[in-house]
């Protein structure tokens, strides 16, 4: 685990949280209350953007937390992440916060283990895609919909030409001062470190989508891994490169699926059918 990890505190406001995840390079924070230290919520880079007009902490963050206690093996926070798709696990000691585990802590064990799991095993969600023409503003609403956060990106004839990922929306914009302020947003030391917080803000102002396309801001020439490549050298991978997600391709090249962190994490379980 992580421990004496970094906390927001209720009551607060949004921008708290946004500002101590811009200032720590985090995507999620637990919550504890700020009169005696209890954990009371969990909340996330989506958190904070799903309703733009409420800037209360306590209204926003997610109140129904799973933890797990400091004495617990590897494998039961593997599991709880794995089978739940979390990507923060509150560790307790007496009721009270002392770590958490992320699947990037995990990865670093599932990279030693010997195994026989392969990619095409680990692949645990529809493969939501995207075509490089496709306007920026429908492929936001349908990652939004699909609760995804990055899209293999195809071309017209079914190839795997790119990947683009909620961050990627940002990088031109976030250099400019001004547009943090339009979002209410000021005192960042590094305006870059807010590309990791808020993911889709486009989503809800539609007056910075014009007439962008997916191909003006993915990636292109993605890594990938195929279907048969060790899931240990999966969660390598994902750790050298500060991966969330690899899409993975067939015999033939062909894109077959995408598997995320939390889906490697199963190296560590064994378990591939739940």
């Amino acid at each position: 685990m992580t421990p004496a990890p970094i906390v927001a505190e209720v009551p607060g406001t949004r921008n708290d949280a946004i500002n101590l995840m811009v200032r720590h390079n985090l995507t999620g924070l637990p919550v504890i209350r700020s009169d005696d230290g209890k954990l009371v919520g969990i909340v996330s880079r989506k958190d904070v953007f799903r309703d733009t007009k409420e800037d209360q902490l306590s209204l926003i963050m997610k109140t129904n937390i799973t933890s797990i206690s400091y004495d617990r093996p590897v494998e039961e926070a593997a599991e709880i992440l794995a089978k739940n798709r979390f990507h923060r696990l509150p560790v307790i000691m007496d009721s009270k916060l002392v770590g958490i585990i992320t699947p990037t802590d995990l990865l670093r064990q599932a990279k030693n283990i010997k195994t026989d799991i392969v990619a095409e095993k680990l692949i645990k969600t529809t493969c939501v895609t995207a075509y490089e023409e496709n306007p920026l503003a429908y492929t936001i609403a349908a990652m939004r919909i699909s609760d995804v956060t990055a899209v293999p990106v195809l071309d017209a004839h079914g190839k795997l030409v790119g990947i683009f990922t909620d961050r990627d929306l940002f990088t031109d914009q976030m250099k400019e001062p001004e547009t943090l302020k339009s979002m209410g947003i000021s005192g960042a030391a590094d305006y870059a470190g807010y590309r990791n917080v808020l993911p889709l803000f486009y989503s809800v102002d539609e007056k910075y989508f014009d007439d962008r396309k997916v191909s003006d801001y993915m990636v292109r020439d993605p890594i990938t891994v195929y279907k048969k490549t060790n899931g240990a050298d999966i969660a390598k991978m994902m750790l050298d490169y500060d991966f969330g997600q690899i899409p993975v391709r067939g015999n033939k090249d062909e894109l077959v699926g995408m598997i995320y962190d939390v889906d490697v994490l199963r190296v560590i379980t064994g378990n591939i059918n739940d």
